[in-house]
């Protein structure tokens, strides 16, 4: 506990919570002290009795307490309830005779009288202690937590921590459909089931709920239907021709408590019905008697009709049982009745259905009888239409009202109510006018509610949920229904022509935060009893279910209490509203009736922040003039010698009671109330000492906070809706400034709004803890902080639009000439002063009260320990609202200085640059500032505002923004020129300054401008005189305006000194936009660009790298044609390796070209896919076309290979075709034979001659004719064609490629550079790379950023090479090839690409291998001069490594490990197919393997028929086939070895299980790639047939061929190979050329030796 809450327990019991009791008012009462040993949190007052909860949580009763069993019932001193001993109370309640507390953990105990229920439990009549009451929720876990409890006189209500109400004991006031009474158990109030519950206050037999309105949010609560008591529905929709009604005026059947115990018997509970339009029912036709004759129908008992006004008509149904059918009743029963019976109503409503009288209506079954209208009523009619469509119909129809024309509803609804008025039902309305006078006392005339209802229409300005824009509701609202509202609404809304501002925030704006600050937008809810109008209702009836008071709607209630038999409303203007019983003047005013809220008359200047109400009078706690609060008291007043026990009962002689609220002389010396409790008769206030002045400075701040509330209020609705409702204003303030107004008086709202909640929030405080700690302008300051800079924001600009002055004739219909108002709203005592100073200086009032925080904050800090953590806090605050507070009064003085100058300033140039957040900071027109070698009359005029510097001549004007403009001093070469250099991005400009001290004063002024407007203008110029530099490099926005290649185009991103530079976004008006990075102004870097193709209707897309504003690098463009261009361009144009796609699969031309390109034309070698010709060319290109050697293959098996000219097939040429056939000779177009050649056919016959035609639509032939095998056979050696003479050599293919990796190292050509650089480009090319992708990481697996690191350390790459660091070159290689972002990895990348692309499809063609293999070779030579070239000392192709002594033997590279014959020294030999082969085959392996296939496809052919035929024996039969000897057959017997005889039964039908484990080996050589691993498998299945021998001979065994074939060519049938012919000549072409000779070789050959042997093998 901090020093000031310790309470001394000297004689005066403590500083704080004290309490001080005393009955009702007259002159001579003095309040007594009731010393208690701790402080009073708060006291609840009963008939007779009271409670008081203590500090520690413990509870004391005094007074009467029959219910005691104790002998003393009165108890003059406090007892303590030991019953809640161990339990933390933080809440009690008190009813007449009951009381309630709730504990810490929302537990209710209850103790008192029971009779009716009101404490909760069952079968007791009384409950001597405090007993615990369970709320139990049916679906819910276990019990409810309860926040708050309310206490009647027979019944309570409980508010949990869900916001909602529970109820429990008797009567209608508990708000429950219950069929009997009392009820036990606690029961939700489902009518508020969802709704937001904020207090709840019991009267003697009402009850009160304030709730939060549903706004703009939505409500969440379950759609209901249908009424949950009577099952009428809630919403009733009635559809005309040509319109719809919507209604939700259904109310239940109101008025009488169920009865305690119901007969069976009883049918009908009688009581009046409810009509439509609750807040303005008028009276019943005739005068009510006090005792009605009995209703028709059977009426248990007396009682009940005796509390059962029937005012007219028929009887609902009752809660639980269905309506009697009308036959049922007695019919003399029913004619001797005043009333009309049902087919009289029909009658009626059939009659009233043309003029659509809404009032009347049927709904399921239950029949709500019609009472024509009283005069005057149609603006509450229409008003209450509109308000209740809009808050209760709400989301549930919305869709409707969109649909359905407001108008129409209007005009259905009033002419129809005027209708009713003039003659409709015999002349009723005259009648009720007559005998309004008679019904005075007893109902509303709603004659005195117009004036509320107008005000609330004018208020509702903007109505939340109708149409989905209150706007627009409110335009045709108040436009459109002008004619047909009563004439005094008319003159009170009829300025307000089609303007609809919401001046109250509905719901955002202000950061509500629904927990932090208390809400303004409440509603009243009342039920029970209404006999006294305690309801509010503007009638005395009943209601069994909780009702809105329509009329509390928009008045900001925040607070409610309940006496006897009246209701008290505080408001967050600190007025009070009262309405129900006034027999002693408890309401504080006299006007009738008073079944209808209405304000307290209190004198000027007295806010009201606390209310209780008794059993007859009235406690109000007040702000006087100081800031010690004040007491009212109205209400009765006691007798002399009265202790205010007994007071007379009806005693209303005059004097009585008072006529409005009085002083209670003595509070001034209670010090300072924070609470005060009236009960029964006695009234209690709790006060505190000034403890340090705390006490003291927590009530000025939550005084200065009301007070300020009030201000603000008066002057939103005198000042500021008068304005805005002036039928002129637009026309005389221009749409511009309009919008400013409107805008300005938002924010005002918006600043009001949040000095309402924070005053309901201090005022809450003062009554709980009077505690620093949940001030919300400490943990909130924000929020007030950016609220006020926002106003302010708002009021100077629309000072600097010159809005002010230009109010000033407006203004006059409204303030007149002489504008006291605005004096008076002000407190100023000038002698005639100007409007617009006046306007000026109220607006700009609200900024005053930031210096009164900082004042009180500072106060509320000197009651603390200067180390404290509070005085802290306090002491933060308040230094934050003052430097607030003197920035906004610099603003201020920038407004005024900004207005004065455009008021001097010539007019053509004011229009264009005066913006309404445009504030002058310095300007040249003392001639301070020139432009250097300006002509002699030449005029500059600087002026310089805080968002640009404006260069002003004679006529012109330019204006350069502070966010790009760069200011330097000039250099020093001429000392006497006081220059400065400004750079904006399109030009610069040399200023001189008149003095040096003017030089460093435009300098400083304009860098702190430039520095201001970057950081956005949160700080105002001149709040840090230091001499910061703005940042040289910055982030703006800039559209270029002069021609050339940007003009008109928007850049925004990164500057550096008056260029783009870095990352930006730039975009020209045409639709290009270009985004990425900038240098030097240029695009630079990796970027995206998008050109819109006008003729085709879409984007040209390239996304790549740039260098000084063209393309250049990687990249891909997607045209708008819908090709895609993927690879190299230079200066903006495609050159280098790239790869073209046209069309899809499906469109006219499908085709793909890859290969090298030159100033965007195809040059060099590529390869041509044309997709819809079926045909693949692979040759030289130029300017576009086929020129050069060239190869053609045709999805019908056609190869042809020759020289191309001109795009066409000229010149020498071969020409193959699936069949063999062949023709060798001369072309002249495309498959067009023409001159000298030869056409061999496939036997060998051939004719020699010259041709001329197209292949394959009959050929011309002049010639001979060979058969050549009936000659000697050396002729047809000379035949055999050689293809691949007229092919481009492998060396020349994909230069471009190998180039452009070349010059990723940093070579300008292969090989020549320096190999330190390369390893630094590859260093720089990974984390630029990497970066980029880090950018968008999905693209990034885990595995690919691990290669990454490892990548980034550069291995050792000079000094000799040994066997381990061989080793880890190779396994370097094999990780850089591994990544497109390692230039070795994107060369490997995009050969593996191209040669896909040349030899799949239309390319897998068999005569296509031989150019396939050499292409790998080339591709293996070409590779390993880069790797040469990285890593130096690496031996050429073919030399040899030291193996160290003792041998490292690597199991991949065992093959080429010796080579005995050449060297005696041991070591390892260095190939380019040894070192990269592992690296490419696997990639490259499918297609290569396809044509090895396709090649051999004969010869597998043959082979694999003998295979399947051979595998059909049984293992002995086919080693016997095969002539392996006997001693190698292996036969595996479980038992002991038998006699040789016995074996071959055993094992005859065996199949696949000899040599098992050599087979499978074998079977794996299909499963690899590189030749090298292929014949490690030859070697291992060897090793495995040696090992089964070996064990079978047991002993050491040398094989001779002759011995090894048979048994290898068995193991080689059994694993069943199915391309091995492929196989073998994959490892044939491939193999490294030092292995040929050595054991690998050797066992190759085997291998190619059985291949052969099979495919001649015969069955004999």
């Amino acid at each position: 506990m901090d020093p000031q809450r310790q309470s001394s327990e000297g004689d005066d019991g403590g500083e704080r919570g004290l309490l001080h009791s005393w009955g009702g008012y007259s002159y001579a009462v003095v309040p007594e002290r009731l010393l208690l040993p701790r402080p009073v949190l708060q006291v609840a007052l009963g008939a007779q009795h009271g409670v008081l909860l203590v500090e520690g949580g413990q509870v004391y009763s005094f007074g009467e307490l029959p219910w005691k069993q104790t002998q003393v019932l009165r108890a003059t001193q406090p007892t303590l309830e030991n019953a809640l001993s161990g339990q933390r109370v933080v809440g009690v309640a008190a009813g007449s005779f009951h009381s309630g507390v709730v504990t810490e953990d929302g537990g209710v105990h209850m103790w008192g009288d029971n009779a009716a229920g009101q404490c909760g439990l069952s079968g007791l009549s009384s409950v001597p202690n405090p007993t615990p009451v369970a709320l139990l929720d049916p679906g819910g876990p276990g019990t409810v937590p309860v926040l708050e409890l309310a206490c009647g006189e027979r019944h309570s209500l409980a508010l949990s921590a869900q916001r909602e109400v529970w109820a429990w004991g008797s009567g209608c006031q508990l708000g429950l459909s219950a069929p009997a009474f009392p009820v036990w158990k606690p029961q939700k109030v489902e009518q508020l089931a969802g709704r937001c519950v904020l207090q709840v206050a019991c009267g003697a037999s009402h009850s009160l709920a304030l709730v939060r309105c549903v706004g703009a949010e939505g409500m969440q609560r379950p759609p209901v239907d249908k009424c949950n008591q009577c099952n009428q529905l809630l919403y009733t929709m009635t559809d005309k021709e040509d319109h719809v009604i919507i209604s939700d005026s259904h109310y239940c059947p109101v008025g009488v408590e169920a009865r305690e115990e119901p007969p069976p018997t009883q049918t009908l509970k009688t009581s009046p019905s409810e009509p439509i339009l609750p807040s303005h029912s008028s009276s019943a036709p005739t005068p009510a008697p006090p005792t009605p004759e009995p209703p028709p129908g059977p009426v248990s008992d007396p009682r009940d009709s005796q509390k059962a006004c029937l005012t007219n008509g028929v009887h609902p149904p009752s809660d639980s049982d269905p309506p009697p059918p009308p036959k049922a009743a007695a019919p003399a029963a029913v004619k001797s009745s005043p009333y009309p019976d049902e087919r009289e109503v029909k009658e009626y409503l059939r009659k009233l259905s043309d003029a659509s009288q809404a009032e009347a209506k049927m709904a399921a079954g239950a029949l709500h009888a019609l009472q024509p209208s009283s005069s005057g009523r149609s603006s509450s009619a229409l008003n209450s239409l509109v308000a209740s469509c809009a808050s209760a119909v709400g989301e549930r129809v919305a869709s409707t009202y969109e649909a359905l024309s407001l108008k129409r509803m209007m005009n259905f609804y009033l002419p129809a109510r005027l209708e009713a008025l003039g003659g409709a039902a015999d002349g009723t309305a005259e009648r009720v006018r007559r005998e309004e006078s008679v019904q005075a006392k007893k109902s509303s005339s709603t004659g005195d509610i117009h004036e509320e209802e107008a005000e609330g229409l004018r208020r509702r300005l903007s109505l939340p949920g109708l149409l989905s824009q209150g706007r627009y509701a409110v335009h045709l609202l108040s436009s459109s229904y002008g004619p047909l509202l009563s004439p005094r609404l008319l003159r009170k809304m009829g300025r307000s022509r089609t303007r609809g501002f919401a001046l109250t925030p509905m719901g955002g704006g202000v950061p509500e935060d629904q927990e932090v600050f208390p809400t303004l937008h409440t509603e009243v809810w009342s039920w029970g009893h209404g006999e006294h109008g305690e309801l509010g209702h503007g009638d005395n009836l009943a209601r069994l279910q909780p009702l809105c008071i329509k009329s509390l709607n928009k008045k900001e209630v925040i607070r409610v209490a309940a006496g006897a038999h009246h209701s008290l409303a505080l408001t967050a203007q600190s007025q009070v509203y009262s309405w129900g019983s006034n027999l002693c003047g408890q309401l504080g005013h006299m006007e009738t009736p008073s079944t209808v809220p209405r304000l307290a008359k209190l004198s000027e200047g007295i806010r009201v922040w606390d209310v209780s109400a008794g059993e007859r009078h009235t406690l109000l706690l007040a702000d006087g003039d100081c800031i010690q609060p004040i007491i009212y008291y109205s209400g009765q007043q006691v007798k002399e010698g009265e202790d205010g026990g007994g007071l007379e009962e009806e005693e209303e002689h005059v004097g009585g009671y008072t006529q409005q609220p009085v002083l209670l002389p003595f509070c001034m010396n209670l010090g300072y109330v924070s609470s005060v409790v009236a009960g029964g008769s006695r009234c209690v206030a709790l006060s505190d000492r000034n403890v340090m002045g705390l006490i003291a400075s927590l009530h000025e701040l939550a005084s200065a906070e009301r007070k300020f509330y009030c201000k603000l209020c008066d002057v939103k609705s005198q000042v500021i809706r008068p304005l805005l409702e002036l039928e002129c204003l637009s026309s005389a303030l221009g749409p511009a400034v309009t919008e400013l107004l409107q805008t300005l008086a938002g924010r005002f709202s918006l600043l009001a709004h949040l000095t309402g909640q924070h005053a309901a929030s201090l005022t809450a405080d003062l009554r709980r803890g009077r505690d620093v700690k949940s001030l919300l302008i400490l943990d909130h300051a924000s929020i007030f902080l950016d609220l006020y800079n926002d106003y302010c924001s708002a009021v100077g600009n629309f000072f600097v639009m010159g809005g002010f002055h230009a109010l000033t004739k407006p203004s006059l219909d409204i303030f007149g000439k002489t504008p006291e108002l605005l004096q008076r709203l002000l407190e100023c005592n000038e002698e005639n002063p100007a409007t617009s100073d006046l306007l000026v200086a109220l607006f700009y009032l609200p900024t005053q009260h930031l210096h009164e925080y900082g004042r009180l904050l500072l106060k509320l800090a000197t009651c603390f320990e200067v180390s404290s953590s509070d005085y802290q806090k306090l002491q933060d605050s308040c230094s934050k609202f003052e430097a607030l507070a003197l920035q906004l009064k610099r603003k201020r003085k920038e407004a005024e200085c900004t207005f004065h100058f455009w008021k001097s300033f010539p007019g053509k140039m004011t229009d264009s640059l005066r913006k309404p957040h445009r504030r002058l900071i310095y300007e040249s027109s003392n001639k301070s500032l020139t432009v250097q070698n300006a002509g002699r009359f030449s005029v500059n005029w600087f002026i310089l505002f805080n968002d640009s510097l404006v260069h002003a001549q004679f006529s012109t004007h330019h204006i350069f923004a502070l966010a790009t403009l760069w200011v330097e001093p000039t250099p020093d070469d001429d000392p006497g020129l006081q220059g400065l250099k400004v750079v904006a991005p399109e030009e610069t400009l040399t200023l001189l300054a008149s003095s040096s001290t003017e030089k460093s004063k435009w300098h400083r002024a304009i860098n702190q401008a430039v520095d201001q407007a970057l950081s956005g203008a949160g700080h105002d110029v001149g709040s840090s005189l230091s001499k910061s530099e703005p940042p040289i490099s910055r982030t703006a926005s800039y559209t270029f305006y002069k021609d050339g290649r940007l003009k008109d185009a928007t850049y925004e991103g990164r500057w550096l000194a008056g260029k783009p530079h870095g990352r930006g976004i730039l975009k020209w008006p045409d639709g290009r936009i270009y985004t990425g990075s900038f240098k030097n102004g240029l695009e630079d870097g990796f970027g995206e660009f998008v050109g819109p193709n006008k003729a085709l209707g879409k984007d040209d897309i390239y996304q790549g790298y740039w260098k000084e504003g063209k393309m250049n690098g990687l990249g891909t463009y997607r045209y708008a044609s819908g090709e895609v261009y993927d690879g190299n361009f230079q200066d903006g144009m495609r050159q280098g390796h790239g790869m073209l796609r046209s069309g899809k699969h499906n469109t006219s031309s499908p085709s793909v070209f890859i290969g090298q390109w030159l100033q965007d034309k195809k040059t060099g070698y590529g390869v041509f896919d044309d997709i819809t010709k079926g045909e693949k060319y692979m040759g030289m290109w130029q300017d576009h076309q086929r020129q050069g050697m060239g190869v053609v293959v045709t999805q019908f098996g056609l190869y042809y290979e020759g020289v191309f000219k001109d795009n066409k097939m000229m010149g020498t040429g071969i020409l193959l075709s699936e069949d063999d056939t062949t023709y060798e000779g001369e072309f002249s177009d495309d498959w067009t034979l023409s001159g000298k050649g030869v056409l061999t056919m496939p036997n060998g016959d051939y004719l020699e001659g010259s041709f001329s035609g197209e292949w394959g639509s009959g050929l011309k032939v002049t010639g001979s004719y060979f058969k050549p095998n009936l000659f000697d056979s050396d002729k047809d050696k000379n035949r055999a064609v050689k293809l691949g003479r007229l092919s481009v050599r492998a060396e020349e293919k994909w230069r471009a490629v190998f180039e452009e990796c070349w010059s990723q190292l940093g070579c300008e050509a292969p090989g020549q550079g320096e190999h330190c650089k390369a390893w630094e480009a590859i260093a720089v090319a990974l984390t630029s790379n990497r970066q980029q992708i880090q950018d968008s990481p999905d693209i990034l697996s885990r595995s690919h950023s691990k290669t990454l690191e490892g990548l980034e350390v550069i291995p050792q790459h000079e000094g000799p090479i040994t066997i381990e660091r061989y080793h880890s070159i190779r396994l370097y290689l094999i990780k850089a090839c591994d990544t497109p972002l390692h230039p070795l990895g994107r060369l490997v990348e995009t050969l593996v690409a191209v040669y896909r692309m040349t030899y799949v499809g239309v390319g897998a063609n068999r005569r296509l291998l031989p150019q396939a293999v050499n292409e790998i070779k080339s591709y293996l030579g070409r590779i390993f001069q880069i790797v040469r070239f990285l890593f130096p000392d690496l031996p050429e192709e073919g030399g040899l490594i030291p193996e160290p002594t003792e041998s490292l033997g690597d199991n991949e590279q065992e093959t080429s490990a010796e080579t005995r014959t050449e060297s005696p020294k041991p070591g390892r030999v260095v190939s380019s197919s040894a070192l990269l082969l592992p690296v490419l085959l696997p990639r490259l392996y499918p297609p290569l393997f396809t044509l090895y296939a396709l090649e051999k496809e004969k010869e597998d052919d043959m082979y694999w028929e003998c295979v399947l035929r051979l595998n059909k024996q049984s293992d002995l039969a086919l080693l016997a086939f095969l002539g392996v000897q006997q001693k190698f057959w292996p036969v595996s017997i479980p038992n002991a070895l038998p006699a040789p005889g016995q074996k071959q039964p055993v094992i005859s039908s065996t199949k696949d299980v000899c040599f098992a484990s050599a087979v499978e080996t074998l079977q794996q050589i299909s499963t690899t790639f590189t030749p090298s691993d292929k014949l490690q498998v030859i070697q291992l299945t060897f090793e495995e047939i040696t090992q089964e021998v070996q064990s079978l001979l047991r002993q050491d065994f040398l094989w001779s061929m002759d011995d090894l074939f048979p048994v290898f060519l068995y193991v080689v049938l059994r694993a069943r190979i199915r391309n091995l012919g492929s196989e073998v000549s994959l490892i044939e072409d491939l193999m490294d050329p030092c292995v040929q000779h050595g054991e690998h070789g050797i066992m190759f050959t085997t291998l190619k030796a059985c291949y052969y042997q099979i495919q001649h093998e015969k069955i004999t």
